[in-house]
């Protein structure tokens, strides 16, 4: 099955979500490529971004899933090259 290289952007709202937050991306590990976490204490928000290889549907799902946790909410950007 073809592949993609995206970003999934990731804004946590909600302290409570960080566990299961985490359960998932532990799921999706094999396609996640790296992880970079920013916390903004000014906003008390966290902002992570998530560099993945997978097929579509697997990225669609997984943002999919964190965008359903409360407060949390994701956006997957693709590149355009399938691989």
């Amino acid at each position: 099955m073809e592949s993609r290289v995206a970003i999934i952007g990731i804004i946590v709202e909600e302290e409570s979500s960080v566990e299961d937050l985490n359960q998932i991306l532990h799921e999706y590990g094999a396609y996640i490529i790296g992880r970079m976490g920013i916390p903004y204490p000014k906003k008390d928000i966290n902002i992570i971004s998530i560099a993945v290889d997978a097929p579509q549907d697997v990225i669609s799902t997984l943002s999919g899933k964190l965008g359903n946790l409360k407060g949390i909410s994701s956006k997957a950007a693709y590149s355009k090259i399938l691989t």
